[in-house]
């Protein structure tokens, strides 16, 4: 192979992989170099000339004429007299010669390897390029088409045949998809494993329904109404906190629509979530009040210092505001940023004379206990013993033998 053939292979390889031509040279150059430093021990006595279009290579090897019984005769940029004048009789000591090296002469094998050499840096180029570009882009939707399922993952190929990976967690429970069947995502993370870089999409994550409500409620994208945060329970239920700095434009029903018609394809997109769109507002019960919704809040007493709040509602707004598996509570406190315990509000003549605090038995149920049935709302023996052992442990944090033992104790009370 000459170096016309070698550089033109290259550069149709290159080109493919839209390699651009500075950077091709270099590497062509680099690869060169390295070729001259395995035969010759160094290349700093060498120039390398490369014309790609024309497909043309020129190596000079420059050294300085010595006398024939120098010292410096076997320096890497010395030649002897004797030598020098095979190349050109007239040649003198102290002048140079620039000698044409071809790259024949480095051996067929050396050639071979220098272009699998090539083709392995055009292929890295590839990957660092490749890296480069999705993680300047991370947050960003990108839409493509499974390739293929592999395991619980993914292997999704945009519209420039790149492959990226939705791995199962960060898939909505409810997805399912086939093979060619067309996705959307946002980029979550790009990672560099053994020099191959790993694109992770998710459809899990809260950027991925900020993305899609910029894509779905012009009033979003334009920047009339902003997204202060989201929440979200994926598939299940998401809270989003929206304002709009004018004030002609109402920001939650921007959001939702006529008849919840802007909404509905976002709901659709992340199989049914039911989406809460919420008026934001810095008076911190406000939004307190508004993220419990549907729920409606009697009175609240707000503790800073521990970042709780104490939530009281009637008793038929409790369920409301705990929401299904306490998703609503769960998530309106994420919302706020404050720990929310939830309580019944009930008048003191409503009380049943037969009925005990739960504090009263702290004695025998632990504190920790106590406090995670007062967070459902539950303020009374009675209360708790109203709910069977399964709806407590659903509903709460307590392992069922915890559960059991704190009927037994509640139960003996009335016995």
């Amino acid at each position: 192979m000459n170096s016309a053939e070698l550089i033109a292979s290259f550069a149709d390889f290159a080109k493919e992989k839209s390699v651009d031509r500075p950077t091709m040279i270099k590497v062509l150059e680099e690869v060169f170099r390295t070729m001259i430093r395995k035969k010759y021990g160094t290349d700093a006595n060498f120039d390398v000339i490369i014309n790609p279009e024309s497909g043309d290579l020129e190596m000079w090897r420059t050294r300085e004429i010595v006398d024939d019984n120098s010292e410096d005769i076997w320096d890497y940029d010395k030649i002897p007299l004797e030598e020098a004048r095979k190349i050109q009789p007239d040649f003198e000591i102290g002048e140079e010669v620039a000698e044409l090296v071809k790259l024949e002469d480095f051996g067929r094998r050396i050639v071979q390897t220098a272009r699998q050499t090539l083709i392995q840096k055009v292929k890295d180029l590839e990957k660092e390029s490749l890296y480069d570009k999705y993680k300047d882009l991370v947050g960003e939707m990108v839409s493509g088409d499974v390739y293929q399922i592999v395991g619980k993952e993914l292997i999704i190929s945009d519209a420039e045949k790149n492959e990226l990976i939705l791995p199962k967690a960060e898939m909505i429970s409810k997805d399912r998809y086939k093979k060619g069947e067309p996705v959307r995502a946002v980029i979550h993370r790009v990672e560099m494993n053994n020099g191959t870089p790993k694109i992770i999409l998710s459809r899990t994550s809260p950027v991925f329904l900020e993305r899609l409500f910029e894509q779905e409620i012009p009033e979003i994208y334009d920047g009339q109404i902003m997204i202060r945060k989201i929440v979200r329970e994926p598939g299940e239920r998401a809270k989003v906190a929206v304002e709009s700095y004018d004030d002609r434009i109402d920001p939650v029903g921007a959001c939702v629509g006529m008849k919840g018609s802007r909404i509905h394809g976002i709901v659709r997109e992340l199989q049914n979530e039911n989406i809460d769109v919420i008026n934001y507002t810095e008076n911190l019960e406000l939004l307190v009040a508004r993220a419990l919704s549907p729920a409606k809040v009697s009175s609240m007493n707000i503790d800073k210092e521990r970042k709780r709040i104490a939530v009281y509602l009637q008793p038929d707004q409790v369920s409301l505001a705990i929401g299904k598996g306490g998703q609503n509570i769960k998530l309106a406190g994420k919302l706020v940023g404050y720990e929310l315990d939830v309580y019944r509000d009930i008048k003191q003549e409503e009380v049943d004379d037969e009925d005990v605090d739960l504090t009263e038995f702290s004695d025998e149920i632990e504190d920790w206990i106590l406090e995670e049935l007062h967070r459902i709302g539950l303020d009374t023996a009675k209360q708790v013993l109203k709910l069977s052992s399964e709806e407590l442990v659903r509903r709460t944090e307590l392992e069922e033998e915890t559960v059991n033992e704190v009927l037994s104790i509640l139960r003996s009370e009335f016995e």
